[in-house]
């Protein structure tokens, strides 16, 4: 028994450890996407990055069947979120056509650090680890829910960088 409890404490987290909630307020775990690939994405809805939900949507429709793309909102960079979930949905919706996951809205650095990011963020992987340093940052997760990827604000979703590894 001891054996056994040296050997899972021992085990590397993984995002199917995390679950968050969507932006119409159900529970959602991680761990129902397994086998799949996950790509995590900090949106806002008045940056100048904003413009990438189109191409964000454009995965989710080419590759759905391989790759789920979920967004999370956060307000952490120049106020550039809408208060209300509700809101944030309706923007996204009636702009972008966008069908993939949305969390509700959720801090994504300093004190109220959502944990899921905070895992993020710290988890080593082929790039880099540290804060979020603006909205639009990518986590190509794998089928194993290891975080393989990591992408500052300025790759696009469509980038051959991301689209090569799905």
């Amino acid at each position: 028994m001891i054996m056994l409890y040296s050997m899972l404490s021992t085990q590397q987290p993984s995002v199917y450890d995390y679950s968050f909630k969507s932006i119409d307020g159900k529970e959602v775990s991680l761990a129902d996407f397994k086998g799949k690939q996950l790509l995590l994405i900090n949106t806002a809805s008045k940056c100048g990055f904003t413009k990438q939900y189109k191409e964000l949507q454009e995965l989710h429709e080419q590759y759905g069947d391989k790759l789920v793309v979920i967004g999370f909102p956060s307000d952490n960079f120049g106020g550039q979120e809408f208060d209300a979930n509700d809101k944030i949905q309706e923007f996204c919706e009636q702009n972008f056509g966008v069908t993939f996951m949305l969390s509700e809205k959720v801090n994504v650095k300093g004190d109220k650090i959502n944990p899921l990011f905070k895992y993020l963020t710290t988890a080593e992987n082929a790039d880099f680890t540290g804060d979020i340093k603006w909205n639009f940052e990518k986590f190509l997760i794998n089928k194993d829910g290891k975080l393989v990827h990591r992408y500052r604000s300025k790759v696009t979703p469509l980038d051959e960088s991301i689209t090569s590894q799905i």
